[in-house]
């Protein structure tokens, strides 16, 4: 499963061993915590199968979503670098399995082998393009653009290399709450797609028809590896 991750693949072999070696499986159930904004650093983790939420609330207990996270990606790697308590909280959406690299174990990694920083560099950094990339197009773009391109960056695994992922088991509510905007307009733009052959709306599953036409309402090239 590690494999199939193209950050994980890019790594020097030396750093994939130890990480396979110093790392865990850890099963957690729908619902369940793994962190919560506040708390200490417990290390690095990868989603193998379920969904992950990563967001906050606020007192009121409004939520903002910021990501679904699906396999197979890796979080966690903010704290790493300053050491300091987690940004936001994450738990599961549905029964999953992580891989758990416990921050002991990477600071003592590290700490042997200093040249390894760098590939944790980029696994920060593809995070930090993205989220750059999300502030420029909530100020920059029209509603239905952000929402096409939230689409395929999803079925695109957030910039992980393969084949596209057809069917995003999203409910709208939650895409919504990650591009801050109204349920109303999420549902009116997604049936528009519907309309225009782009996309096939079921109960909380949006199925990408054809990746091409959804590109051009994004205002951007055709992902690779589509069929139509």
């Amino acid at each position: 499963m590690l494999e199939r991750s193209a950050w994980f693949r890019a790594a020097p072999a030396a750093l994939r061993t130890q990480l396979v070696e110093r790392g865990r499986v850890q099963h957690v159930q729908a619902g369940q915590r793994l962190f919560m904004r506040g708390d200490p650093d417990d290390g690095l983790y990868c989603v193998m199968e379920g969904v992950i939420r990563i967001g906050a609330a606020s007192m009121a207990g409004k939520e903002a979503l910021l990501a679904v996270i699906e396999p197979v990606n890796w979080f966690g790697e903010i704290a790493l670098f300053d050491g300091r308590p987690r940004t936001h909280d994450a738990y599961a959406e549905r029964d999953s399995v992580l891989f758990h690299l416990p921050r002991t174990e990477l600071v003592t990694l590290l700490e042997r082998a200093p040249e390894h920083w760098h590939a944790f560099g980029l696994l920060l950094t593809h995070k930090l393009r993205l989220a750059f990339e999300a502030i420029e197009e909530t100020a920059l773009l029209p509603a239905a653009q952000r929402i096409a391109r939230r689409l395929l960056l999803m079925a695109n695994g957030y910039g992980e290399p393969g084949a596209l992922r057809r069917v995003l088991k999203v409910p709208q509510e939650d895409l919504a709450m990650m591009l801050a905007l109204s349920r109303q307009t999420i549902n009116q733009t997604l049936k528009q797609f519907e309309v225009q052959g782009a996309l096939q709306l079921r109960y909380a599953e949006i199925e990408i028809v054809d990746a091409k036409k959804l590109a051009a309402l994004a205002g951007i090239a055709a992902p690779p590896d589509t069929a139509k």
